[in-house]
């Protein structure tokens, strides 16, 4: 069957061409009633625009970059599947592309990528999106850009991003151990060179301050977000003589790790050792028991910052470029599941402190 074209699209709709063109483009100077049948004539047809056509026909590209360095799998492909979704629905390419982040050419790296593959823009994920170095870089080559950053709150920054208040998620997570009775609480690091990790530490600290419980550095473990490094923080933590009774891992992988160093130490997961991360991927779900973690939209923040991207670049050759909507933010939310029990046994005198008071921010949707 041959592929359908714009103009069987504009014969089907009886429209004309260009008002198809503004349809597509997402222009605002089209009547509702023109757009639903132009729109109901794509689905009919299941029409897809020629992106490399569409992009050399105009100066404008109808292209995007997803930059990512990140060791967890469910993580990047929840990404990946975020930012296609939102080019998919604005009839943009997507181009994908791995790096590393800490590579010292990263910013002249994303500036030729961006000119060579003729990318009208970048969707930035942690952790380059959050190098002051690197965005200051591609602002001043005129590089338009999003990120996606771990931040308790709008940086204001006069850089656009999408912000996810780890800190905030991090505290319940903490709180909701410490209100099952555990006073020994320990903490793996997810890889420091993420925002996200330094967010959830601070989360994990400021609990057990307001809580009156003083921090203990041998329950705290250095690692990245990976099971392995769960595994080798879960046996190092349970080789401290006073050993922790709950263990918060910063990412759901990290926490699946310390189940299974559980395990081979011959303990019970949750009654022996409680165990919570953080994310709510799929590792969440297949460990056993199942994670006690933070419900975070990565796929839904990825969209957002995609849609955003796209909605600052200019919708018609010869405009203005359009102002970026106000920076958006997103809370992950506490989901309680069989990791985590209350502690079987607490020693006399070791009853946890009433919180201090505590200023919550709005919860964002």
């Amino acid at each position: 069957m041959a592929k359908s074209t714009i103009r069987d699209v504009a014969k089907r709709a009886k429209v004309s061409l260009k008002s198809v063109s503004r349809v597509i483009n997402h222009e605002t100077s089209v009547r509702e009633e023109t757009r639903n049948r132009v729109l109901q004539a794509i689905a009919d047809l299941n029409y897809q625009p020629d992106l490399s056509a569409r992009s050399l026909r105009s100066a404008r590209s109808y292209a995007i970059g997803l930059v990512y360095d990140n060791p967890n799998p469910y993580y990047v492909i929840s990404v990946q599947n975020g930012v296609l979704s939102a080019c998919r629905e604005r009839w943009f390419g997507l181009q994908i592309h791995p790096c590393n982040s800490s590579s010292p050419r990263l910013g002249e790296e994303l500036v030729e990528l961006a000119q060579r593959s003729r990318l009208a823009g970048l969707v930035l994920a942690p952790p380059m999106s959050e190098r002051t170095e690197i965005i200051q870089y591609l602002a001043a080559n005129n590089i338009k850009f999003v990120r996606i950053i771990s931040a308790a709150e709008d940086p204001h920054d006069e850089f656009p991003c999408v912000f996810v208040d780890d800190r905030d998620a991090a505290y319940d997570i903490t709180e909701h151990l410490i209100q099952l009775g555990h006073i020994r609480i320990g903490f793996l690091w997810g890889g420091k060179s993420h925002r996200s990790s330094w967010e959830r530490y601070k989360g994990y600290e400021s609990a057990l301050k307001d809580y009156g419980i003083a921090l203990d550095k041998q329950l705290i473990v250095e690692g990245d977000y990976s099971f392995d490094d769960g595994f080798r923080g879960g046996r190092k933590l349970l080789a401290v003589p006073d050993r922790p009774t709950a263990v918060f891992g910063s990412n759901d992988e990290i926490a699946a790790g310390v189940i299974a160093a559980a395990k081979s130490s011959g303990l019970d997961v949750p009654f022996d050792l409680s165990v919570a991360g953080f994310e709510d991927s799929p590792f969440s779900k297949h460990s056993w028991p199942a994670l006690t973690t933070a419900k975070q939209a990565t796929e839904e923040i990825a969209r957002s910052a995609a849609l955003r991207l796209i909605a600052g670049l200019s919708a018609k050759e010869g405009e203005p470029e359009q102002p970026l909507p106000p920076n958006e933010g997103f809370s992950p939310q506490l989901v309680v599941r069989g990791s985590t029990a209350p502690l079987r046994q607490r020693p006399a005198n070791t009853e946890p402190a009433a919180p201090a008071a505590r200023a919550r921010r709005p919860r964002q949707a």
